[in-house]
């Protein structure tokens, strides 16, 4: 009977840890991203849009390029050669030259470090905004993810412009206000919508890659760690048959 209510609560407990693995972001339901960090080629392109379109002002100064070659499986000569425009060494940070004061001069708030985004967004959260981005009436770029966000478009030149068609919708209190019913790509980029979505996941699974290098190993080391846990069990059961032989 010990040996059943030890499984059961076993069960139980795997059960209740994934009930908890749901977006760090919440809120309401986000297309998925369907971004996958296993996916080597993904991983790699997301750093390559990163840095060339995303380094110069945020900064990722938990990630040194030496991992990133590790986990990417790219030669140090590939690195340094694609993912490196400025003076740093391959085990340097993927730090950023502008200074906390010189970003806020110039843009009235220094864009963060994005290395645990990832983590305190989720995917589907980057997901959504990577691809929200639009010109609102005033002709400033807003976003459907994060309203009125500081940041620009600055994948515009593959995604082009979307504009915001309206509707009017009346509320429970019968004010009638303008709500947007869908985009029209009024200036086509040079990414088709389904190239430019595809870019979109790829730096969803760079950036969450990012916020948790360790998580490439450690999935492959969770699947043995079960499949012991397992073993475990069932040589656990056949011993305790054994003892009880005797007793009965």
């Amino acid at each position: 009977m010990k040996i059943k209510a030890t499984i059961l609560l076993f069960s139980t407990a795997m059960l209740l840890a994934a009930s908890f693995s749901v977006p760090a972001s919440g809120g309401a339901a986000l297309e998925p991203s369907g971004a996958n960090i296993n996916d080597t080629a993904s991983l790699q392109r997301g750093a390559k849009w990163f840095v060339n379109y995303c380094l110069g002002c945020h900064s990722l100064d938990y990630q040194r390029y030496n991992r990133l070659a590790k986990d990417l499986q790219l030669s140090e000569e590939e690195v340094m050669q694609n993912l490196v425009l400025s003076d740093a060494k391959f085990g340097d940070t993927m730090s950023i030259a502008m200074s906390e004061e010189q970003g806020e001069a110039w843009f009235g708030k220094a864009p963060p470090d994005l290395s645990l985004v990832g983590r305190s967004r989720g995917g589907d959260w980057l997901y959504a905004y990577l691809r929200g981005f639009y010109q609102d009436k005033s002709g400033n770029w807003n976003n459907t993810a994060l309203a009125n966000a500081a940041m620009p478009h600055v994948l515009w030149q593959l995604q082009g412009i979307q504009t915001p068609v309206y509707r009017q919708e009346t509320n429970e209190q019968g004010y009638e206000h303008e709500v947007i019913a869908h985009f029209e790509l009024t200036t086509p980029g040079i990414q088709s919508e389904q190239e430019y979505d595809e870019t979109a996941r790829d730096l969803t699974a760079f950036l969450l890659y990012v916020g948790e290098p360790a998580a490439l190993q450690r999935k492959g080391i969770g699947v043995w760690v079960i499949l012991f846990l397992v073993l475990f069990t069932f040589i656990a059961y056949l011993l305790k048959v054994e003892y009880w032989r005797d007793v009965h």
